[in-house]
Parts: C-alpha cells; sequence; structure tokens
C-alpha cells in the first residue's frame, strides 16, 4: 500500500471517529434545543468568528504554508523549517487577537446588518453574546490550525487527523454537562447539569479548542519544534508565504460568503431554517470529509514534493488517479444517502415531521453536490501544490457571485432547499472550472470518462435496491434502512473494483 493510500486511511479513520463523535454531539444538541430560537442564534454567531479561522489559520495560512514548509524540509532541512513556522505562528496568533477585538467591538452591526437581520430583539442579542465568547475558541485555532499543517508536511497525519475528534469530545461535555440543568441519565449513572443552557454549549467549543491543540503538542515534540519569540516579515520563505497567502485569504473569503448569506437569507424563514441547513451541510460532509478530505489531506504533502522536484509525470498520475477514485466513491454515496436520508434524520434528531421534512430536503440537496465538493478539495489542492493561489481565487470569485444569485432566486422558489441546491450548483461548477484549467496544464488529468459512466450506472441501479427494499420490505424502517444501504454499497463494490485497487497504489 502506498504512502498516500496509508496516510488517507488514517485520515479516513480518525475522521470517522470524529463523525461518530459529531454525530453523538448533533443529536444531543438536537434534543437538548430543537429546530429554536437559541440554536439558530448559536449557528448564526459562528460565522464571523468561523470567517476570522478561515481566512487566517484555519485555512488561508495552513493550506498556503505547507507547500512553502515542504519545500523547506526538502531541501533546507527540519531546522530551518521550523524557525520559519514558528515565526508565522506567532504572526497568526498577533493577527487573530488583533482581528478578534475588533469583531467583538462591532458584533452588534455585524449581526444586525450582515449574518441576521431576520432575527431580532433576544435572540439578535444573544446572538452578539456568543458570537463574542466563540473568538476565545478561535484566537486557540490560530494556533492549533497551523500546528495541524506543520505536522502534515512533516508527513505526520497521525495526530493531526485526531484533532478534530477531540474537539468533538469538548463540544460534547458543553451540551452533556454545562448546557442542561439536570444533566443527562445512562442507565445507572446519572451527570450533574451545570444548568448554562446555550451558554454551556459555546464554552463546550471552547474546551474542545484547547483539547485540539493540546493532543498535537507531542507531535511538535517528537519533531522537534522549538519555540522562537520572533516575527520576520522579509525572511525569504514569510516572503513566499504571504505571496501565496493573499489570494489564499480571497479564497476563503468567498468560500465563507456561502455561509453568511446562507444564514442571512434563512433567518427571514421560518424558524428553524437556519438549524435545518446546518444540520443538511453537516450530514453532507459526513462522507465528503471521509472521502474527500481525507484524501485531499494525504495528497497535498506529496503533490509540493512532486512540484518541487519538477516531477511533472508523477503529479499528473497522482491526481488523475485521485480523480477517479473520488468520483467512484462519491457517487454512490451520494445515491445511496439521498433515498435513505429520511429515516436516519428522524431516528437520530428525533424532530417532529415538519422539523424532519426541513432537513430531509436540505440534506438531499447537499447531497447533489457530494462530488463537486470532493474534487473541489482535490482540484484546489493541485494549485497550492504548485504554488498558484490565483487559479483558485480567481474560481471562488466566480463560485461566490454564482451562489449568491442562484440562491437569491431559489429561494423564492424551493425555500430554505434552494439555498441548499444553490450551494450544490455553485461549488460542482467551481470543481469542473478548476479541473478543466488543470486539464490545460496536464493534459489527460482529468481523464475519467469511464469510471464517470460505468459508476453512475451502478450508483443508479443501487440507489433503486435501497427504495424497493425500503418501500416493499415489511421491516422496521431505521434497521431496514441501514441493511439496505449496507447492502447497496455490497452491490457497487465489483463496480467499483478497478477504482478501489487504484486507491491502495495512489
Amino acid at each position: 500500500m502506498s504512502h498516500i493510500a496509508r496516510s488517507s486511511l488514517i485520515i479516513a479513520f480518525f475522521f470517522g471517529v470524529d463523525k461518530v463523535l459529531a454525530f453523538v454531539r448533533q443529536i444531543f444538541i438536537a434534543r437538548q434545543f430543537g429546530l429554536g430560537v437559541e440554536i439558530d442564534a448559536f449557528n448564526a454567531a459562528n460565522n464571523i468568528p468561523d470567517l476570522l479561522s478561515a481566512l487566517i489559520s484555519g485555512g488561508a495560512l495552513g493550506m498556503a504554508l505547507l507547500p512553502v514548509l515542504s519545500e523547506y524540509l526538502t531541501k533546507g532541512g527540519r531546522g530551518e523549517a521550523w524557525q520559519l513556522f514558528s515565526k508565522i505562528l506567532n504572526l497568526a496568533f498577533l493577527a487573530t487577537a488583533a482581528l478578534s477585538i475588533l469583531i467583538a467591538v462591532f458584533a452588534r452591526p455585524f449581526m444586525a446588518y450582515i449574518i441576521a437581520p431576520g432575527f431580532v430583539g433576544a435572540q439578535q442579542d444573544l446572538a452578539v453574546e456568543l458570537m463574542r465568547l466563540d473568538l476565545i475558541a478561535i484566537l486557540i485555532f490560530s494556533i492549533s490550525g497551523l500546528v495541524m499543517a506543520g505536522l502534515q508536511a512533516n508527513q505526520h497525519f497521525l495526530l493531526p487527523a485526531m484533532a478534530p475528534a477531540f474537539y468533538n469530545l469538548g463540544q460534547i461535555f458543553g451540551v452533556v454537562i454545562l448546557a442542561p440543568q439536570a444533566g443527562y441519565v445512562f442507565g445507572p449513572l446519572s451527570l450533574p447539569g451545570f444548568g448554562l443552557g446555550i451558554y454551556g454549549l459555546v464554552y463546550g467549543v471552547i474546551l474542545g479548542a484547547l483539547l485540539h491543540l493540546g493532543i498535537q503538542v507531542p507531535g511538535l515534540i517528537r519533531f522537534g519544534f522549538r519555540w522562537i519569540p520572533a516575527i520576520d516579515l522579509y525572511h525569504p520563505g514569510m516572503v513566499k508565504l504571504l505571496r501565496l497567502v493573499g489570494p489564499r485569504v480571497l479564497t476563503m473569503f468567498f468560500l465563507q460568503v456561502f455561509f453568511i448569506y446562507r444564514d442571512h437569507l434563512a433567518s427571514h424563514l421560518e424558524v428553524g431554517a437556519v438549524t435545518a441547513l446546518n444540520y443538511g451541510w453537516f450530514f453532507m460532509q459526513v462522507p465528503e470529509t471521509l472521502i474527500g478530505s481525507a484524501i485531499a489531506i494525504a495528497l497535498l504533502p506529496t503533490l509540493s514534493e512532486q512540484m518541487a522536484r519538477a516531477d511533472r509525470e508523477a503529479f499528473l498520475s497522482t491526481v488523475n488517479r485521485a480523480v477517479r477514485v473520488l468520483l467512484t466513491l462519491t457517487i454512490p454515496s451520494a445515491a445511496l444517502l439521498i433515498v435513505g436520508i429520511r429515516p436516519l434524520v428522524q431516528t437520530l434528531l428525533g424532530f417532529d415531521d415538519t422539523g424532519t421534512e426541513m432537513v430531509v430536503w436540505a440534506t438531499r440537496m447537499y447531497l447533489l453536490g457530494l462530488m463537486g465538493h470532493s474534487l473541489l478539495e482535490v482540484g484546489a489542492r493541485s494549485f497550492y501544490a504548485q504554488q498558484d493561489a490565483r487559479t483558485p481565487l480567481f474560481a471562488a470569485a466566480l463560485n461566490a457571485l454564482a451562489y449568491i444569485v442562484l440562491a437569491t432566486y431559489l429561494v423564492t422558489v424551493l425555500g430554505h432547499a434552494g439555498i441548499a441546491l444553490a450551494n450544490t450548483l455553485a461549488f460542482t461548477s467551481e470543481a469542473v472550472l478548476l479541473l478543466f484549467l488543470l486539464n490545460r496544464r496536464f493534459p489527460g488529468v482529468w481523464k475519467a470518462g469511464n469510471t464517470l459512466v460505468r459508476v453512475s450506472v451502478g450508483a443508479a441501479g443501487s440507489a433503486l435496491l435501497v427504495y424497493l427494499l425500503m418501500r416493499y420490505l415489511p421491516l422496521p424502517l431505521f434497521p431496514l434502512t441501514l441493511g439496505a444501504l449496507a447492502l447497496g454499497l455490497l452491490v457497487m463494490l465489483p463496480v467499483a473494483w478497478p477504482e478501489l485497487k487504484s486507491l491502495v497504489k495512489l
């Protein structure tokens, strides 16, 4: 099994653990807060802090840092690479702190005019308070997010892959212990509750951020990291990073436009629309993270090394195999989940019929874009591996514009589900555009016609089988759905076998 395949499986395994914990977290949150005013305020409050995290450590610097750090590790050695990393870490923390103070001061106009103008009175006040508390977690992530990139550049994926699971553990503690008045009862075990309500959920987020950072510290020690109190804006590596990070910051801003405009539109709809879209996004992100993110994260250091060695043939072959594997894994996953999602939502979240329908249709619209989102992960990283941040920026700008236009129209036709469909259409178009442009540089990189046709036909047949089983077998619906989905995957196995073998050699 190749290094990328092993790394992808390690990442996918721990992302799987993370998603199991995330499911547990979401079940507790759904049963504690339902689809109500408080949880809508909590989800809307995350927007600006999440934007800050994405622009600095979570996406912009982290993505731009990895190829630069890989180059220094390849050519200059670990000591020189860690010195550069330390200077970047210091800059990121100070920038995040300064922006956090600014956001805290202007939290109310942000919420009233940009994020959720549909919120009024106490709900808007609550969202403002929660946003300010969220900034504490983002300050921690300004360090933790870059530590992930630093360890991945050293081809170490275990601890960064475990970190999201620890983040979820912190949130679970928040919703199970800190939020409820009386705590939860598990058989003979009764847990005390602190009665903090929705604030307990935010304190759980802060605790999760601390755990996210703490689990990665042993990796820094193992690879000999030494912190130095310095910032050198004229260091050649810093100059190269800042040239990359400018376009990347704008790219991540355009990505975050989706979340901001989503909640902006949904805040004017019925109560629960913001949270229903959030749950739908979460259900789509489970397979997207296990497939698209896992493969793309493991791929980037190798692609960066291949470009540093100017090995174009290896680069082309690696990306093409990744595209084929992603098509094979995402198309059947989306088809099967679209058919089987209703019993999963109904059983896991425990909403009434109206709430269940809201989440189900949001999820289905998002799942139509599972393939596009996963291909986008690899497509964008293929350009960053070439230290080209401008092309993904161009594509992201077009995507943001297309999303705003589509969402504004489709929300009037399909309600909150139209917002999710607009996301699918915009992000799939962005993925196709990036792969088209990549194919112009590396002809043949997206050659996968046979895979696409074969897998699409197989996925349609497999989804039809699941539908018929769920419709006509007289069994309890939830276990029947799980069994039918498992059978659907088994039916797809012979169809997907060539690409699954390719995954092992990726």
